[in-house]
């Protein structure tokens, strides 16, 4: 059997980098592209191991777990135990979100008795077998292109959890519970009283809300204009709002003003009468994670407060 072992070492040395490179991805450091290629080309020193009278130990897991330290104290360097430890777990956790793609993809792409002979052999005959060096070439950016991807997926859908709240709004004696989003970029207020205007989507609840706010919500702009007011209990709770958009003249929103708007992030909980509250039939959420946008004043103040600060 030929080997070339040039270009076996100069694969593992582009698949090491791109694998400390994934990492400080997750770790969100910024290491310089030196520092990544001596750390790559230390783990991929271990290919030449093989080739040397020690090359019994170079599959060892005691020899892969101290290529992998040297990787990354080169990478990285040392910081303290909890820097080196959570710089080490990245790394592993890099070499097992693309090799998992890969292993699965090459599954996935077996037919008949290869799949079952993939995962029955236990001995490999060559560097190419049972995964092909072309297919390694071609899958491993790939995987780590995708696995890139859903890293970023990932934290952005934590960075969402972490801004949704309960939300309970309550009027004439109506408790209405919604998720919330907390919105930074919501920064609408009532021109004259200087309340915050948060938004609900009540489509999944139409059914169950008094006539007066079901009115509100599928036709505002008849309410605006008078063409169908609100009787005398809900009349004095309406507040008319302008608000313009980028390309759009001004435009006019309606709101609500509610007896008691509860907030609970967390074990904390914000009370306030001082918002206004437009009720809407459009979706907020195109994937339903939340029905209502915060306006992030409202969780100003003290938690449990009777009213925010001003």
């Amino acid at each position: 059997m030929t080997v070339y072992l040039d270009v076996i070492w100069a694969l593992n040395l582009l698949f090491d980098c791109l694998l400390l490179s994934l990492a400080s991805i997750v770790l969100k450091r910024a290491v310089p592209p030196w520092r990544i290629a001596a750390g790559g080309f230390i783990g991929s020193l271990i290919i030449l191991l093989y080739f040397t009278p020690f090359g019994t130990y170079a599959g060892h897991p005691i020899s892969k777990l101290l290529f992998s330290v040297l990787m990354v104290l080169t990478a990285f360097g040392y910081k303290g135990m909890r820097f080196f430890l959570s710089s080490l777990a990245a790394l592993y956790l890099s070499t097992f979100l693309i090799g998992g793609a890969m292993m699965g993809t090459h599954y996935f792409l077996q037919t008949g008795g290869g799949a079952s002979r993939a995962f029955l052999s236990s001995v490999s005959a060559g560097f190419g077998d049972p995964v092909s060096w072309a297919f390694v070439l071609i899958g491993f950016p790939l995987a780590w292109h995708f696995s890139k991807n859903r890293l970023g997926a990932i934290e952005m859908a934590k960075i969402k959890f972490d801004q949704l709240v309960n939300v309970i709004i309550t009027i004439n004696g109506e408790s209405l519970y919604f998720t919330g989003l907390i919105d930074s970029g919501n920064q609408l207020y009532d021109p004259i009283t200087r309340l915050p205007v948060m938004f609900a989507s009540v489509k999944k609840t139409i059914g169950t809300l008094p006539p007066p706010l079901v009115a509100a919500s599928a036709d505002p702009e008849s309410v605006i204009y008078g063409d169908k007011p609100l009787d005398s209990e809900w009349g004095h709770r309406v507040r008319i709002v302008p608000y313009s958009v980028v390309g759009e003249e001004n435009r006019l929103v309606l709101a609500i003003k509610p007896d008691m708007v509860a907030i609970t992030q967390g074990e904390q909980t914000f009370r306030t009468n001082k918002v206004l509250v437009s009720f809407t039939l459009q979706e907020l959420s195109s994937d339903g994670s939340f029905e209502c946008i915060v306006h992030p004043k409202m969780l100003t103040g003290v938690p449990g407060g009777p009213g925010m600060a001003s």
